[in-house]
Parts: C-alpha cells; structure tokens; sequence
C-alpha cells in the first residue's frame, strides 16, 4: 500500500511533547540550591519574576524581600532536594531543609514558571519525623529519592 497527497492534521496531538518539565525542573533545583545551599541572593534577579508572588504567609511580598531574606540566613539552613515532578508550567519540589526552625522540617514547594523565571511559590511544610518514630516505619524523607526519577 502506498499513500499518496497531502497530509492534513485534522486535530492537535493529545498531548504536546517538549522539554519544558525539564528545563523547569532544573530552573527549581537552581534556585533552591542557590538560595539554600549557597545563599546566593544574587541569583534571585537572575532566577525570580519581576512580578514574584509569595504565598508563605511568613515571608514578605517580591524579589527584594526574598534577597533580604537569603542574604540573612544562618549558616545552619541548609536545603536537601529530592523527587520533583513537573507539568506545564508547574514544578513540585520535595526537600528536608534544617536550620529554618527548631527541629529539621520536610517541604514540599511548588513553583510556577513564567517566561523562563519562577513568578509565584507556595509551599507547606512539617517537622521531620525518624522513620523509627513514625507507625509505618517509613522515612518523610529520602536524600536519594530523587536520583530515583526518569
């Protein structure tokens, strides 16, 4: 068998097929490590929206509070990533940060991207647990989980 004509797209694929996830989720790692681990509150006008929404009650509003905010961290913060997921314009990051409160803390934080710069952050988290402690006997959180993803 053998077609011949043109070929006519009736209706767009169900699902479009690019690198976006990825170039977001390095966007993310890029800028928790090098607010986190680095303290570089100079990569927040390289990383960050002019127009950055903050939706943690407990951190004020735009890039120049967050700057601020690293430039003054303790040298105990620090952030360890781990599995990310990514869709659309949308990032989830889990991580176990210490020195941000009393007792090591497990975060989810979600981002989502615009224009190739995080524009607007949520996040929750919860004191880190020992999975000795906890009923299931699983850890909050695994430093390799995400070495663990596709």
């Amino acid at each position: 068998m053998r077609m011949t004509g043109p070929l006519v797209v009736t209706r767009p694929p169900d699902r479009v097929a690019d690198d976006r996830p990825q170039r977001n989720k390095a966007l993310v790692l890029d800028a928790m490590t090098s607010l986190f681990q680095r303290r570089d509150a100079a990569s927040v006008e390289r990383l960050y929206a002019p127009a950055y929404i903050q939706h943690n009650p407990g951190i004020p509003q735009g890039r120049d509070a967050l700057k601020a905010l690293v430039a003054n961290l303790s040298r105990d913060v620090y952030y360890a990533p781990g599995l990310m997921v990514a869709e659309g314009n949308f990032v989830a990051i889990h991580g176990r940060i210490r020195g941000w409160a009393d007792v090591p803390q497990v975060v989810v934080d979600l981002f989502r991207i615009e224009g190739g710069k995080l524009a607007e952050h949520w996040d929750v988290l919860q004191n880190d647990v020992p999975a000795t402690a906890t009923i299931g006997g699983a850890s909050m959180f695994d430093p390799d989980e995400g070495s663990r993803q596709p």
